[in-house]
């Protein structure tokens, strides 16, 4: 393969003269509002994270210490089990379904929405945004003149900087984006990718396609982590009177496939390539973590590490590598199963969030959008982020007594929804709806449509208590309902 990108080291001096020139301009006061990380793995489980699960075969020190410095919470949901919808949903504040994503051909989030960073760059922050899109230029994905440069992506949904990834690293075509211009367009070609031992969707996975000069899929991750922390180093060098607060998103590309662990990594799982793949996305969140430190931002910076969904990991992965990237929950990513949407969720905000905590209520990445507008002072106009729930009591005190959230609706598409009201939860259909067979399953005359879980008895989703509890069906069939007659979430 071509050696890594040179263009990446020139535009170093570049992206310093944009953060300074874009901060120096703002009105001179000391910053009183914190400072937002907000990083989304790319298919990891609920699993793998030691903190999670205890019988986890993958070492994730960072993580593990994240948590006990912050706040683990045990109910955190993807609004879908797919990566662009998740992406949608937390821009946006509204569930995926509300709409018809179609990033293959158009952007997914309109010109005239509210995004999590619109709002963030309306309460005064520096908003910078660094990985994955996933969610779609005009033109397409296919377009091959980029001489126009790419609209309707980042730049134009609320931050002020963007350097990453059209889509997932399996997905042709396979470029660097700076803000609006490919860094190098895609003008070559490259050829499927896959690895024995694996599924053609698992393992060193590529599809076909464009592809720059130079790209090279495994200095992806690397050359995202060093941007990382060349941003705080940069956002730490500005004069404190003169400087905003900054919103630094990270959707990372990782362990979503291709799994690509460097040499540091390799071999050094249980749980193989995959896990191997894990512990390299653990030690980016340790760099992040001490550069905090070492720049004296930790104390009034929230730090958020989460997933999109859940991990593509087949019941045999489990069987032949004795690890279960899902921990106790069933399915998997695409699922309407807990596995597929159930995801970690840790915050750590040392001036507020008490450490070492556990939270166990009911929260989706939804509602980033009215949390994050609470604790800056923001509202939120009406009819925008219609299914974003103000979660900020939650990073006070994990020890409430009543959920902000009591319902959450779930969905990849149109026919398979997850219904939750309470610890009661209802899947539209009788199959996972996903990528766990059987996906789809016809009803038998007179037997139940759907399945009907108690979580807190049945966590696994085993049990189907559709026929025994009728009048609970019908509740949460007439929340769903309502959900989507009325346009907005039912709290």
């Amino acid at each position: 393969m071509s050696p890594t990108l040179h263009p990446l080291r020139t535009t170093a001096i570049l992206w310093s003269v944009l953060c300074l020139s874009t901060t120096l301009v703002t009105t001179v006061r000391a910053q009183t509002t914190p400072n937002i990380i907000f990083i989304m793995a790319d298919d990891m489980g609920y699993g793998d994270i030691g903190a999670y699960n205890s019988e986890s075969q993958i070492e994730t020190p960072n993580l593990n210490l994240l948590a006990k410095q912050g706040m683990r919470f045990t109910d955190a949901h993807a609004p879908a089990g797919l990566c662009v919808q998740t992406r949608y949903g937390l821009l946006t504040g509204q569930y995926p379904f509300r709409t018809t994503l179609k990033e293959k051909t158009d952007p997914c989030i309109s010109e005239d929405q509210l995004t999590l960073p619109g709002m963030l760059q309306d309460a005064g922050y520096y908003t910078a945004m660094l990985g994955k899109w996933h969610l779609g230029f005009e033109g397409g994905k296919d377009k091959e003149d980029y001489s126009g440069g790419l609209h309707g992506g980042p730049k134009d949904r609320g931050f002020d900087y963007y350097f990453g990834i059209p889509a997932s690293l399996d997905i042709p075509p396979y470029y660097w984006i700076q803000n609006r211009s490919p860094l190098l367009p895609p003008t070559e070609f490259i050829e499927d990718n896959f690895s024995d031992g694996w599924t053609k969707i698992q393992g060193a996975f590529w599809r076909k396609g464009r592809i720059a000069p130079g790209f090279v899929h495994a200095e992806v991750l690397p050359t995202l982590t060093r941007r990382a922390n060349f941003f705080l180093d940069t956002q730490a060098q500005l004069p404190s009177e003169s400087r905003k607060p900054f919103f630094l998103y990270l959707p990372l590309p990782a362990p979503h496939t291709p799994w690509l662990p460097n040499r540091k990594f390799t071999g050094k799982s249980n749980a193989s390539m995959y896990g191997d793949f894990v512990m390299m996305v653990d030690d980016m969140v340790g760099q992040i973590m001490r550069r905090l430190e070492q720049h004296q931002l930790a104390e009034n910076t929230i730090l958020i590490f989460t997933s999109d969904n859940g991990p593509v990991w087949y019941p045999a992965d489990t069987r032949r590598l004795g690890h279960s990237s899902t921990g106790p929950l069933r399915g998997m990513k695409a699922d309407s199963y807990e596995g597929g949407h159930r995801v970690p969720f840790i915050v750590r905000w040392p001036a507020k969030t008490p450490a070492d905590s556990v939270n166990n209520h009911l929260i989706c990445h939804t509602d980033m959008l009215a949390t994050f507008a609470k604790l800056t002072g923001q509202s939120i106009p009406d009819g925008q982020a219609p299914d974003s729930i103000n979660q900020s009591v939650l990073l006070h005190s994990a020890q409430l007594s009543e959920s902000p959230r009591e319902t959450l609706i779930t969905s990849n598409g149109r026919q398979y929804f997850g219904v939750r009201h309470g610890n009661w939860k209802l899947i539209t259909g009788l199959g996972s709806g996903g990528f766990t067979q059987p996906r789809d399953v016809k009803p038998k005359p007179n037997g139940p449509s759907g399945q009907l879980f108690n979580l807190q008895d049945d966590l696994g989703e085993r049990n189907n208590l559709w026929e025994e509890h009728p009048e609970v069906v019908q509740r949460l069939q007439d929340i769903l309902k309502q959900s989507q007659d009325r346009g907005s979430t039912i709290r």
